[in-house]
């Protein structure tokens, strides 16, 4: 029983005729993005910046307002109040207090003796500017190292080309995605920078297969123009790239909507990086190697490969 196709089979798009258009366009959101960072930056999680997080569980539907006044009324600095989940589901972010860790318990005391009882107080967490200072450096470190490991995976296993072009289009994707962030305002904290990860690795995984095909298409069709063959490997994997897409698309779907608000960062991080991972490896990472002067000759063959031909 032959199983129902995805996409049609011997799917002939011209996805390099848009080539252009799509390195041009990214580059600029790429530009914006690092512009809306140096400018607007990002909203911090508390993992970052620094300050007493407290998450709530009324009664009844819980009264933001009230919470509000409340809370304004101990002089504590800027704070924020914000729903998630059911409607009694409250979290509180508070400034970091002075006086160390004494003064953020100080200030935790007098919010709950402000608040009254009958409240169900489900997590409480502060974070020192020191050690988010040094989550700052630790995130930023974490991509980094990503990238650079990555690149020296695919120079060692593919050619210098491939290793160049899969860097760019992962940069290009964090880079969309702390742009996106920016834009939209969502906290950005160690479980963003864990989704920022993932999807590096989603996105290689994805331009690793079109890259494979890539290489075996020029063994094979060694008079084939390079527009050509980069075309025919694109469509070749279409299907399998598409699927994984939407598959992996509808679990963060889930996730986003009910996941509850601990998790709707990451998971609108990963469905961006999901778009955005896609994208790039059909229209940025398969582009470049044009750019780079990719030849048939370029890609050696390998132990497998020389076995067959002789």
């Amino acid at each position: 029983m032959k199983l129902i196709s995805f996409v049609p089979v011997g799917t002939k798009i011209r996805f390099l005729q848009y080539r252009k258009a799509a390195i041009l366009a990214s580059l600029v959101l790429c530009i914006a993005s690092i512009g809306l960072y140096a400018t607007k930056g990002l909203n911090y999680g508390i993992d970052f910046r620094g300050g007493i997080l407290l998450e709530i569980r009324t009664q009844g539907p819980a009264d933001h307002q009230q919470i509000r006044q409340q809370i304004g009324e101990l002089d504590l600095g800027n704070f924020e109040i914000q729903g998630f989940g059911e409607p009694t589901d409250v979290l509180i972010r508070i400034e970091t207090q002075p006086g160390g860790a004494p003064g953020q318990q100080k200030a935790i005391e007098a919010v709950r003796k402000a608040l009254g009882e009958n409240i169900d107080y489900r997590r409480q967490e502060f974070v020192g500017p020191t050690v988010s200072g040094e989550l700052v450096q630790a995130g930023i470190m974490a991509v980094l190292l990503a990238l650079v490991a990555m690149l020296v995976y695919i120079w060692f296993r593919f050619e210098w080309q491939f290793g160049v072009g899969a860097v760019v289009a992962l940069t290009h994707d964090v880079l969309m995605t702390i742009g996106m962030f920016s834009v939209v305002g969502l906290e950005f904290n160690l479980t963003t920078v864990a989704a920022i990860l993932t999807i590096a690795g989603y996105s290689i995984n994805d331009t690793v297969v079109v890259y494979d095909r890539v290489r075996e298409n020029l063994r094979k069709y060694k008079v084939m123009k390079l527009e050509e063959v980069l075309d025919l490997s694109l469509n070749d994997t279409l299907s399998r790239t598409l699927l994984t897409s939407v598959t992996t698309m509808i679990a963060l779907l889930i996730l986003y909507i009910w996941g509850g608000e601990v998790i709707k960062g990451f998971a609108f991080a990963m469905i961006w990086g999901v778009l955005v991972g896609t994208y790039s490896s059909i229209f940025i990472a398969a582009p470049l190697l044009i750019q780079m002067n990719l030849r048939a000759q370029d890609v050696a063959l390998d132990e497998d490969d020389a076995a067959t031909a002789s």
